[in-house]
């Protein structure tokens, strides 16, 4: 297929003399949903574009040749979760270690690579690294998806790269915040203990399906799709968002730590 997938969609649709609001219903999604992957805004998901084939008549098109079907190198526990992400209308991060892959710069991204055990060869980091600057994209949004993130001030001072690669990290995290892209919350570390503690976790909203929580540690990750466990997770992120920071504070904290590895590297 040569058109973007978007494109193909929506002459697929036409010619079947539907509406977006028609195949939605046919497809058992939303309008929106529809109108962002025509766009070329959102992929759908795997069960997505069975639905969108069966109700246009399209055999298995839309399915074999959707976007990253193939593609996007991740870590085997990460794949489930790049799937929603791209389909989230809300997001919301946590982070106790590392800054959270739509937010990193490329730099970044490669000096996290670079310690990737068992290691990876150059091509195979330049191919995850690209798939992690892609998938920061859907920040190219002005709104959606709306995204909050939730950092411990020791991914702040954990020089990954060194002070010029944080610096420009910070500043780009900063410019996110300062352009209203992105809410940011850091968790001082006057705060003790919280209940996040225990690993890195993403929180996703649909517009047309219950919400998911991707929990992730040492070489493991998983999708909880159980409403109850989601719940409790979601409880979590609430209790350790009222130890974060305001965002006024935050945002001055990153750019005091930034400013401060530029001094580093002088």
């Amino acid at each position: 297929m040569t058109k973007p997938y978007g494109e193909w969609l929506r002459e697929q649709r036409i010619k079947a003399s539907m509406t977006q609001q028609q195949l939605a219903d046919a497809a058992i999604m939303t309008r929106t949903h529809i109108a962002h992957i025509e766009g070329g805004r959102r992929t759908p998901s795997e069960e997505d574009a069975k639905r969108l084939d069966r109700a246009l008549n399209t055999g298995d098109v839309l399915t074999n040749f959707r976007p990253g079907a193939d593609a996007h190198p991740v870590a085997d526990h990460f794949a489930a979760a790049l799937q929603f992400e791209g389909q989230a209308s809300v997001i919301r991060e946590f982070a106790l270690t590392y800054v959270p892959g739509i937010l990193q710069t490329p730099e970044y991204a490669h000096a996290v690579m670079r310690i990737a055990y068992p290691p990876v060869s150059m091509e195979e980091r330049d191919k995850r690294v690209a798939t992690r600057i892609e998938r920061s994209k859907i920040l190219a949004d002005p709104v959606d998806p709306i995204i909050w993130v939730l950092l411990d001030e020791s991914v702040l001072r954990r020089p990954i790269g060194g002070p010029k690669v944080m610096a420009r990290q910070l500043h780009h995290i900063a410019d996110l915040v300062e352009k209203e892209r992105i809410r940011l919350h850091i968790i001082p570390y006057g705060a003790g203990a919280y209940p996040l503690l225990e690993g890195m976790v993403t929180l996703m909203w649909f517009e047309d399906q219950p919400p998911i929580a991707y929990v992730e540690g040492v070489q493991t990750g998983k999708v909880h799709d159980v409403q109850p466990m989601v719940e409790i997770i979601q409880g979590s992120y609430d209790h350790t968002l009222a130890e974060a920071l305001p965002l006024t504070e935050s945002l001055a904290l990153v750019r005091a730590i930034a400013k401060d590895y530029e001094s580093d590297d002088n």
